[in-house]
């Protein structure tokens, strides 16, 4: 006998599936189409089981009920399986004074979620023969004055050169903006020293990224926005997504504020690209994340490349790869992530890669919620992650 569902079961199903509503239908459609257009770029998924399905939205959206806080979340919020969207839900302001809301269209500032896009740049250009992954950078910038960092190193962050945000105090007048090639000259001028012996050890460093952005520009011979476009972007219909090229495009777009709803505006530090300063959506995030999977988008050998972790010095279950964080842990699948925060925008982007989910949340209100997407990883698969209490049950 066929086992009926509880009445209080269909009441929560129906308030999951009318939070995704005719809005997701409609997104899984535009994908469709959308998808029909990139050239092969994303490749076909199998349809996910349904049974299955059910439990996966049912945790989507208690996530961001329990944890991001329907009452209190700004931003935009995601879940997909196979290339489909399981839910999604945008809310909030781009702009509070002005009370102008976000919208699917809005892009956020994804902070240092920005340094896959550039990964994934410099490894299509690797795949074209223009970068050679473990080639020193002074080929491409011989200013550079430590010889011996490649460009792996740059990406793993193993090269020990130091931050920018660091070295520029009495070198650096404040009040004037910062850009790329000036921590290039500062480096080559003051020559400050390594934090540690290349490729000692881990450690995150956004001047990496800041340097990978000057040797896509070298390569190309365009502007490292262009360049993204070019690359990354227009190939991937990501129509919502720019590098940042001037403070009035964040202003008619998204602010960014504190948890006080403060605008946090812009400092000296806010014209470096690279390493943060991608405006994008939870939807173009999406489709980057789907094209991760396809030959045509990426050869498969420097996606095992960039999907691997490079620093095993100390005992732990966190690791970086090519442009990605990841847990390992023995017994396990690997989870790999992105976490983004500057200023007051938050984000983090996860894939899920045994399992083909991917999750992202992004805010441009200061909020530490969205880190905590380990939560849906432990109920999505067998991953690294676990909790004495965790709020999905």
């Amino acid at each position: 006998m066929k086992r009926l569902l509880s009445p209080a079961l269909i009441t929560f199903f129906l308030v999951v599936l009318s939070g995704c509503g005719e809005a997701v239908k409609s997104r899984n459609k535009l994908y469709d189409s959308l998808t029909r257009k990139q050239q092969g770029l994303i490749p076909d998924f199998p349809k996910p089981d349904l049974n299955k399905l059910k439990k996966e939205q049912r945790y989507a959206f208690r996530f961001y009920k329990r944890v991001l806080g329907e009452d209190r979340f700004n931003g935009q919020y995601l879940v997909a399986k196979n290339g489909k969207i399981l839910y999604y839900k945008v809310q909030g302001y781009a702009n509070y004074r002005e009370k102008r809301k976000l919208s699917l269209h809005t892009p956020l500032h994804v902070a240092s979620v920005s340094k896959v896009a550039t990964a994934l740049c410099v490894l299509r250009l690797v795949d074209q023969k223009r970068i050679k992954l473990d080639a020193d950078i002074r080929r491409y910038l011989p200013e550079i004055p430590y010889p011996g960092v490649t460009v792996r190193m740059l990406l793993n962050h193993r090269s020990g050169i130091p931050y920018y945000g660091y070295f520029t105090y009495g070198h650096w007048e404040l009040g004037k903006k910062l850009h790329n090639r000036d921590v290039l000259l500062l480096l080559k001028e003051h020559k400050f020293p390594l934090n540690f012996r290349t490729d000692a050890k881990f450690a995150y460093c956004n001047t990496n990224f800041a340097l990978l952005a000057l040797i896509i520009e070298k390569v190309t011979k365009k502007e490292f926005p262009k360049a993204m476009r070019e690359w990354i972007f227009e190939p991937l219909h990501m129509d919502d997504t720019f590098i940042l090229s001037s403070e009035m495009d964040a202003m008619s777009l998204s602010l960014s504020y504190n948890s006080r709803m403060v605008d946090q505006g812009f400092d000296y530090l806010d014209a470096v690209y690279g390493d943060k300063n991608m405006y994008t959506t939870a939807h173009d995030l999406l489709k980057m994340d789907m094209a991760t999977y396809s030959d045509a988008f990426l050869s498969d050998s420097l996606r095992k490349q960039m999907y691997k972790g490079y620093s095993y010095e100390h005992e732990g279950v966190n690791n970086y790869g090519l442009g990605m964080r990841m847990k390992e842990m023995k017994g396990k699948k690997p989870f790999f992530f992105h976490t983004g925060w500057w200023h007051g925008n938050t984000a983090c982007y996860a894939s899920m890669r045994s399992d083909t989910i991917c999750v992202i949340a992004l805010s441009n209100v200061y909020t530490q919620s969205v880190y905590n997407i380990g939560m849906l990883a432990a109920k999505y698969g067998n991953y690294p992650y676990e909790y004495d209490e965790n709020p999905l049950d």
